[in-house]
């Protein structure tokens, strides 16, 4: 199946081609329906998309939606969505589902409640992952704000080595400061992960293939399947402001900032 470039870059073809896919999912426990919330005039997954055809990075987007509403809406807006299946356990999965109907070298996965992303944050992630010929994916860390609490479970850590290789992600607050009572300065900061991932083409078969691996099910973070298979993991640190949507009052802060802009 063949995907029409984004409007961006409709004159230039560029190898390796580079996709991104929004994962759109209907359901959501906190927030139900949030991808077609349209307070702002326009459904939350459209404005996903105006941003990522921002990116340079890539040469088409396109939305997998579980739902025809969800189609239908991407497709009033001008914009491509392919209907995937309901079962899908995570967003890689859905993006999988779309990458083996399209021709690419790379694929990025886009949270579609993320209508602030910043397209400059998509292209740093790509761009790193071409550079990082060891890795089969990339993905993004940013310092943790004074509003942010490291603490906070629902905000993922990741630990960098030297050479920008992932060497963990987790819930808790890692890297464990052993001399703060004593009020020594930190040498290395938390990291807080963005949820932002550049995916290898022939590296997705293999993440499916694998099943569920023993800190991935202890976390519930699925890159650690990627770690504990021995893959690389390259990260890009870069100030990220943008965050996903998940509640009703989170929308309406949104509804806010873009009636105000």
């Amino acid at each position: 199946m063949s995907v029409a470039p984004s409007r961006r870059h409709d004159a230039v073809a560029r190898t390796p081609r580079t996709v991104g896919v929004i994962p759109a999912r209907l359901a959501s426990s906190r927030f139900p329906e949030k991808v077609l919330a349209a307070a702002t005039g326009k459904p939350l997954v459209v404005h996903v998309l105006e941003q990522a055809r921002k990116a340079r990075s890539l040469d088409a987007v396109v939305v997998a939606a579980d739902d025809p509403r969800i189609v239908a809406a991407v497709e009033a807006a001008g914009g491509t969505a392919i209907l995937t299946r309901v079962d899908h356990p995570n967003g890689t999965s859905r993006l999988a589902e779309v990458a083996a109907q399209i021709s690419a070298d790379v694929f990025v996965n886009i949270q579609g409640d993320e209508p602030e992303i910043e397209p400059e944050t998509i292209d740093a992630t790509v761009e790193l992952l071409h550079a990082s010929p060891w890795a089969d994916v990339a993905t993004v860390a940013t310092p943790f704000t004074a509003s942010e609490s490291v603490h906070d479970p629902n905000l993922v850590k990741v630990v960098i080595g030297l050479g920008g290789r992932a060497l963990y992600f987790s819930r808790a607050a890692i890297p464990f400061h052993r001399d703060s009572a004593a009020g020594n300065i930190a040498k290395s900061q938390p990291l807080r992960h963005v949820g932002l991932y550049a995916y290898r083409a022939a590296f997705l078969p293999c993440f499916l293939a694998w099943p569920s691996t023993p800190l991935e099910e202890t976390e519930m973070l699925e890159q650690l399947r990627v770690l504990e298979h021995g893959h690389g993991i390259a990260v890009a640190i870069r100030s990220v402001g943008s965050q996903g949507i998940d509640t009703a009052e989170q929308y309406a802060n949104f509804v806010m900032r873009y009636r105000a802009r």
